[in-house]
C-alpha cells in the first residue's frame, strides 16, 4: 500500500513536467484544468501515503479510495487531453495493477470495466460527433482488452506469490521449530556430537563434545568464537587420535563399529595453559555420515561417550567385591595352596612314572597359577606410598631387556629399546612391574623377527614423556579393548586378567597414566595405519632432563 501511495505520487509529478513540456499537444482552455488536475492528484497521493503510514486500518475502504481517485483523475486528464490520441490510456494500467495485487479479483474487474468504459465510451462519443474515426474505436477496444487481461495475468501471479510467501512462512516456522528442538536436544544430551566436513573441519559442536576435547564453555561467546573454533579442529595435536580414528574409518570401512581414543590435555603456545585439567579422556567414537546431494558438500556426525567414569565405575565396583574378598582369600587360600604345592613336590620325588609326572606338573603349574592370582590380589590391596626420586631410563630399560633375553630365552635384538637420555619421577619398583607387565604380554604375541618388540620414549605436543611399548602382533581391537583394564577379563587361558589392570593402578598411583592406542605410526613394521600400542603417559612435572638426576 505504502509503495502504490509513493509510486501515485511520483506520477502526478510526472504529469506536472509533462505540463510544461508538452503543453503545446494541450488547448489552452485545457492547461489550467490539467494543471489544477495534477495538483490536485499530487495533494491526494499525498494524503492517502499519510494514511497508509499512520493509519493502518480498513485496508479494503483505504484501497477502493485510492483506485477510485486513480480512475477518476486519469479519466479527466484522458478526457480533457482528447481522448485515445493522448496516449493517456496508458495511465490506467497503474491503478488497475494495484487493484490486481492489493484487492479481490472481484474489485479489480470493476476497476478494469470502469476504465474500458471511459475508453470506448469516449471514443464512441467521438466517433457519433464525428470527431472521431473507427480505428480509434478499435484502438480502445485494445485497450480495454488489455486493462482486462492485465488484471487476470497480474492477479494469478499475485496470489500465486502470495501462497508461496505464506508456505514458505509456515515452512520456515516449522523449520524454526525443528532447529530449535535440535538445539535443545544437542545442548542437552549427554553425548558430545561434532559435524564435521570431508576435509575434518569442525562445523557444529554441543557443550558435552567440547567439555569431552577439553574446550571449556566461555562466558562471551561471541568475542571467543574464533579462539574456540581453532581449538575445535581436527588438524589440532591434541585432537590427533580422533583425526586418525575419522581418517580411518572412512578410508576402511564406513559400516564399522566404535573406535576408542584418548584425548590428552594441550598446553597454548605460551604452554601455560592447559585446556584440559584432566590427565586424559576415555572417549568412544561412533560415526555417521549425513546424505548430501554431492561430495563436496559432505558432512559427517561423530558422536562422543566419556567412557572414562563407565571404566572407573567398573573397576571401582570390581576392586571394592576384591578387597572384601582379600582377608579370606589370604588366610583360606594360601595355606591350602602352599601344602597341595608341598605334597605336589614330595610325590614327583617318588614317582617316576612320566604319565604321572605330567599330572603332577599340571597339578603344580595351576596351583602356581592360582597363587600368583593371591599375590596379585593381595599387592592391590596394598597401598604403598611410590618412591619418586627421579631416575633416568635408559640404563633401567636395558637391565628389562637384558634380564628378559636371560630369562625367557628370546632371540638376538628382539627387543628394540630407544630411550634416549630421559629420567622420570616414577617409583623403580612400581615402573619395573609395569614394563615387565607389557614385555610379557608383547612377547606372547609378537611374531618373534629381530625388532619385532619396541620399547622407546617420545615426548608429546605439549612436551610431556611417553613411554611406548608396541610390537608386531595382530594386535587389539576395539571391542575387546573396551574391557581390557577390567580386572579378571582376560583372553588367554593362561592369564589371571590382572595384570594390566595393576599396571594401570601403579602408573595412577605415580601420577601417570596407561592406556592403548590406536596412532599412525609410518616407516615401522611396514605399516601405514593406526596400530596399536601400550603407551604409558608420565604427568606433568615428573619428566626431568638428565642432568637433574640425583647421582
Amino acid at each position: 500500500m505504502q509503495t502504490l501511495t509513493f509510486t501515485r505520487m511520483a506520477i502526478a509529478a510526472v504529469l506536472l513536467v509533462y505540463l510544461r513540456v508538452g503543453s503545446d499537444n494541450l488547448h489552452a482552455t485545457s492547461l489550467h484544468f490539467y494543471a489544477e488536475t495534477c495538483m490536485a492528484y499530487l495533494i491526494g497521493g499525498g494524503v492517502f501515503a499519510l494514511l497508509a503510514i499512520y493509519r493502518r486500518r480498513n485496508f479494503l475502504i483505504q484501497l477502493g479510495a485510492q483506485v477510485a481517485l486513480d480512475l477518476a483523475v486519469i479519466s479527466m486528464l484522458y478526457v480533457a487531453a482528447g481522448g485515445i490520441r493522448s496516449s493517456l490510456a496508458i495511465l490506467y494500467l497503474f491503478p488497475l495493477a494495484g487493484a490486481a495485487i492489493l484487492a479481490p479479483l472481484l474489485l479489480s474487474l470493476f476497476a478494469a470495466a470502469l476504465s474500458t468504459m471511459v475508453v470506448i465510451g469516449h471514443s464512441s462519443f467521438q466517433l457519433l460527433t464525428f470527431e472521431g474515426e473507427t480505428a480509434q474505436l478499435l484502438q480502445a477496444g485494445v485497450y480495454g482488452a488489455m486493462f482486462f487481461a492485465l488484471v487476470l495475468v497480474v492477479g494469478s501471479l499475485a496470489r500465486r506469490l502470495i501462497g508461496q510467501e505464506q508456505l514458505a512462512s509456515r515452512r520456515g516456522a516449522d523449520l524454526a521449530i525443528q532447529l530449535a528442538i535440535n538445539q535443545i536436544v544437542m545442548f542437552d544430551v549427554g553425548d558430545g556430537i561434532l559435524v564435521v566436513d570431508a576435509a575434518g573441519t569442525v562445523l557444529t559442536s554441543n557443550p558435552a563434545a567440547r567439555r569431552m576435547l577439553g574446550v571449556a564453555a566461555n562466558a562471551n561467546a561471541n568475542a571467543d568464537a574464533d579462539a574456540d573454533a581453532d581449538l575445535l579442529t581436527l588438524a589440532a595435536p591434541a585432537l590427533a587420535p580422533l583425526a586418525d580414528a575419522f581418517s580411518s574409518w572412512r578410508g576402511v570401512d564406513t559400516g564399522a563399529g566404535a573406535a576408542y581414543v584418548v584425548i590428552k590435555p594441550e598446553q597454548d603456545a605460551s604452554g601455560t595453559r592447559s585446556v584440559r585439567p584432566e590427565l586424559a579422556a576415555h572417549l568412544k567414537l561412533r560415526f555417521a555420515r549425513v546424505d548430501t546431494a554431492s561430495a563436496a558438500s559432505a558432512r559427517f556426525v561423530v558422536f562422543l561417550q566419556d567412557v572414562t567414569a563407565i571404566e572407573n565405575q567398573a573397576q571401582q565396583l570390581k576392586l571394592a567385591s576384591m578387597g572384601r574378598l582379600t582377608a579370606s582369600i589370604a588366610h583360606e587360600v594360601r595355606n591350602p595352596l602352599s601344602a597341595i604345592g608341598h605334597a605336589t613336590s614330595l610325590l614327583a620325588e617318588d614317582l617316576a612314572d612320566p604319565g604321572h609326572a605330567r599330572l603332577l606338573k599340571i597339578v603344580a603349574d595351576n596351583v602356581a597359577r592360582v597363587n600368583r592370582m593371591v599375590e596379585d590380589i593381595l599387592q592391590l590391596s596394598r597401598k604403598v606410598q611410590p618412591q619418586t626420586l627421579p631416575h633416568a631410563l635408559a640404563p633401567f630399560l636395558a637391565d628389562i631387556g637384558a634380564e628378559f633375553e636371560e630369562t625367557h630365552a628370546l632371540p638376538p635384538a628382539l627387543i628394540d629399546m630407544q630411550a634416549g637420555s630421559a629420567a622420570v619421577r616414577f617409583d623403580p619398583l612400581h615402573l619395573r612391574e609395569v614394563v615387565v607387565n607389557l614385555l610379557t604380554n608383547a612377547i606372547r604375541y609378537a611374531s618373534g623377527t629381530p625388532g619385532s618388540i619396541r620399547v622407546f620414549v617420545v615426548s608429546d605436543a605439549p612436551g610431556r614423556l611417553e613411554l611406548h611399548v608396541q610390537d608386531d602382533g595382530p594386535g587389539i581391537t576395539p571391542e575387546v579393548r573396551a574391557h581390557l583394564f577390567e580386572p579378571f577379563y582376560t583372553t588367554s587361558s593362561k592369564g589371571t586378567g590382572l595384570g594390566l589392570y595393576l599396571a594401570r593402578e601403579l602408573c595412577l598411583n605415580n601420577g601417570a597414566m596407561l592406556d592403548y592406542e590406536y596412532r599412525i605410526d609410518a616407516g615401522h613394521f611396514g605399516l601405514r595405519k593406526p596400530t596399536g600400542r601400550f603407551v604409558v603417559s608420565f604427568a606433568h612435572g615428573t619428566a626431568l632432563p638428565l642432568e637433574k638426576v640425583l647421582p
